[in-house]
């Protein structure tokens, strides 16, 4: 009877654990967008105390930088390197084509942005800048910025020495390279940058950066104006 009590009470311990397991493989097969993103209406909680990006003891000053702003008439405008007065300037520099830095990053920032209050976030302007204008023409950047944030500014240099020099005030490279078989290879420092109201780069953000860490040091900037 010992024996086949121990028996029972084996099958009852696999019964559990198997009944266990196919609870874990069902939660994990959820909707992939209610699986990667918590449900939540709260602010996040992880602004800090101190400034998460570089800074630099001098730091670099963009007001002197341009480039033409494409507009959806086919329009452009000059648009300086300087963030409007009481505001910031976030930039970056990159391509429509890129299939992940660019996107990630200004999909980080628009979180970012939405983790601020609204307040908050209505000073930060954002800055889209293409180091490849042959392939992305006015039209092409200005849906393609649209795609993540409203308002923005897309950036397309009319020549290579435009761009060239725009990069260089930001101490920023890039390559785009045209293969024989038609095929474009574009490389870029993945850096963005936020400057404020007098040309000054106050924060630099290597390619990574959260939209946590964005939020909190835009809060903490825009506290310090």
């Amino acid at each position: 009877m010992a024996s086949r009590a121990n028996r029972l009470s084996q099958k009852a311990a696999i019964g559990i654990v198997v009944l266990l397991g196919a609870t874990t493989w069902l939660t994990g097969c959820g909707n992939d967008t209610e699986s990667s993103t918590p449900k939540t209406t709260e602010k996040t909680s992880n602004f800090r105390d101190e400034i998460q990006g570089l800074q630099r003891d001098k730091p670099i000053n963009t007001k002197a930088a341009t480039l033409p702003e494409v507009n959806e008439d086919g329009s452009t405008t000059p648009f300086s390197f300087i963030a409007p007065e009481n505001k910031l300037l976030f930039i970056a520099f990159g391509y429509t084509n890129c299939p992940d830095v660019c996107p990630t990053t200004l999909t980080d920032i628009r979180s970012a942005l939405g983790l601020l209050e609204a307040e908050e976030a209505k000073n930060v302007n954002v800055a889209f800048a293409t180091v490849d204008p042959e392939r992305d023409t006015a039209d092409v950047m200005v849906d393609y910025l649209n795609s993540f944030v409203k308002d923005g500014h897309p950036l397309r240099p009319e020549s290579n020495e435009q761009l060239l020099v725009a990069e260089k005030a930001l101490g920023i490279t890039s390559e785009v390279k045209k293969n024989d078989d038609g095929t474009v290879d574009v490389a870029h420092t993945a850096k963005s940058f936020v400057i404020n109201d007098q040309g000054d780069v106050v924060v630099e953000w290597a390619f990574g950066t959260g939209a946590d860490q964005m939020a909190s040091d835009l809060r903490l900037l825009l506290a310090d104006r």
